[in-house]
């Protein structure tokens, strides 16, 4: 028989969605199943996108050029601009979601073998982006004791060898809701700069901070390395449309542009309905970002009280984004997923959960974590966590 690459065999599997045939398998005995393992936010996508979409006069639904539509990137940099944001609308490809951004960006800047520098735990996803294009995850450890802080630049240096290519972060962090402040993001410049490399800053949760932290400082504003960095964008939580697919890579560097080019037109254009939806979003009332951030905050307030409730469970406090890592009194956060699932309910309620093992690099980490999304209403995830907590009970008394 011919054989599958070793790329292929080396691809991991997603631990965020690897659990979904258990998760159909309960709904088929008729169990509720509360979705904690996926950032799909339950909020309203703005009613001007949706619009957008119900009144498209188009006879043809055609390609899109390459780079995205020209009116949707002037719109998306002055978007960015408003936020103080140096970002011109030469700087922008549009991509088909944040991760072809991301899949681009390191396409263009590594060949197999070159070392990525990524504080982990980190979205899992990232190693999946680093196996297609056969670039090596180096990961810089950092742990739940120290929330998921950003550990010293000099430990960030002892990993830096002459395969190094770039550093990757995600600010604010999925899965640990860890944000980088301007003087860390100064600090990793510091490092770019010495050793030539490249910042790539994922930075789709841009909007969602918290507790007094609400400037985000973009690493598109670090002025004395604009060739060196390059950012990553999405429509898919900002507004609630995950489903839409579209992304953009922000950079300064015209060879890096040039040569993202090269793929984007491999892959023909991004959605075109889509970019007219996002096109229309832009002129969202800033209203609807202050509800959608209050309620996240209520939604974080409310899940971490729950969690503390639970005896043996750690957790920390999230500055950002919609996700947290909790540490459960068990050994094996996988087999507790998939038994959730599999075998146990509360008055026909179950819920899922993402093991976190899947989010780190190094062996051996987060086998007795979960990654959770606070995307239900508060009734909901206090329902969850009940289950959760019972659950764990039973678990451990099998």
């Amino acid at each position: 028989m011919p054989t599958i690459s070793n790329k292929g065999r080396n691809m991991p599997e997603s631990p965020i969605r690897k659990l979904a045939p258990y998760a159909d398998l309960a709904k088929q005995k008729g169990h509720k199943v509360y979705h904690l393992n996926i950032g799909q936010p339950d909020i309203k996508t703005p009613e001007v996108a949706i619009e957008a979409v119900k009144n498209i006069d188009l006879s043809i639904i055609e390609y899109s050029p390459s780079a995205g539509y020209e009116s949707y990137r002037k719109k998306l940099a002055q978007f960015y601009q408003r936020q103080n944001v140096n970002v011109n609308s030469e700087d922008i490809i549009v991509t088909t979601g944040g991760s072809e951004a991301l899949l681009f960006a390191l396409a263009t800047i590594t060949d197999p073998g070159d070392e990525i520098i990524i504080p982990e735990p980190f979205y899992a996803n990232y190693h999946a982006f680093a196996s297609s294009t056969s670039a090596t995850v180096v990961p810089l450890v950092s742990t739940i004791e120290t929330a998921f802080a950003l550990p010293s630049i000099e430990e960030v240096e002892k990993l830096i060898t002459p395969r190094t290519k770039a550093i990757l972060i995600c600010n604010p962090g999925n899965p640990t809701g860890y944000l980088y402040s301007e003087a860390e993001i100064k600090q990793l410049a510091g490092l770019i700069k010495k050793y030539d490399l490249y910042l790539i800053a994922d930075e789709v949760y841009r909007e969602f901070l918290y507790d007094g932290y609400d400037v985000h400082f973009s690493v598109m504003n670090l002025e004395d390395v604009q060739q060196n960095v390059i950012m990553v964008d999405s429509v898919s939580k900002r507004y609630s449309m995950c489903g839409a697919r579209i992304g953009c890579l922000i950079t300064k560097n015209k060879e890096i542009l040039a040569t993202v080019m090269k793929f984007a037109q491999a892959r023909l254009s991004p959605p075109t309905i889509e970019q007219i939806a996002c096109e229309a979003a832009i002129d969202t009332p800033q209203s609807y970002f202050d509800e959608v951030i209050a309620e996240y905050k209520e939604r974080r307030n409310t899940l971490i009280a729950e969690l503390n409730k639970i005896e043996g469970v750690v957790v920390t406090k999230p500055k950002g984004a919609f996700y947290c890592i909790a540490q459960l009194p068990i050994d094996n956060a996988d087999d507790f997923a998939q038994w959730l699932l599999e075998s146990y309910n509360l008055n026909g309620e179950t819920v899922m959960i993402a093991p976190a093992k899947g989010f780190y690099s190094t062996p051996g980490m987060g086998l007795n974590q979960v990654r959770i999304a606070y995307v239900l209403n508060k009734k909901d995830l206090v329902s969850a966590v009940n289950v959760l907590k019972e659950g764990l009970s039973a678990y451990k008394n099998r």
